[in-house]
């Protein structure tokens, strides 16, 4: 029947489902080495103007390093984004949204006696 072809286009299209963590990491992992095999490439092209690149850069050597097939991070960068971002990071952000989550009780505690007395 016409009518429930009208309802059924009007729910639209099944959201996306939605990646597990572990699909995101491995996704952003893979698409950072194909753009940076794809901007490794450009660069070794005859239409790159090395000169104009290297111009505007902070450190020539090291887009050399890096277009000659180095890596695009340092190991001092490595270990500062494992202290920042990596699983020791997540347990001490764990600890502090729980201690957070306990000041807000008692302020609110104490708002509430605040309020009973004035």
């Amino acid at each position: 029947p016409p009518g429930r072809r009208v309802q059924s286009s009007k729910l639209g299209p099944n959201p996306p489902r939605l990646l597990t963590e572990e699909e995101y990491r491995l996704q952003g992992e893979v698409e950072t080495r194909k753009a940076l095999a794809e901007l490794r490439s450009f660069c070794q092209s005859p239409e790159f103007s090395a000169w104009s690149a290297v111009s505007r850069i902070q450190s020539p050597k090291r887009f050399a390093d890096f277009v000659g097939g180095a890596s695009h991070v340092t190991p001092s960068e490595v270990s500062v984004h494992e202290r920042e971002f990596g699983l020791e990071s997540l347990f001490i952000d764990e600890q502090l949204f729980e201690e957070d989550d306990d000041d807000d009780d008692d302020e609110e505690e104490e708002e509430d006696e605040d309020s009973v007395r004035g």
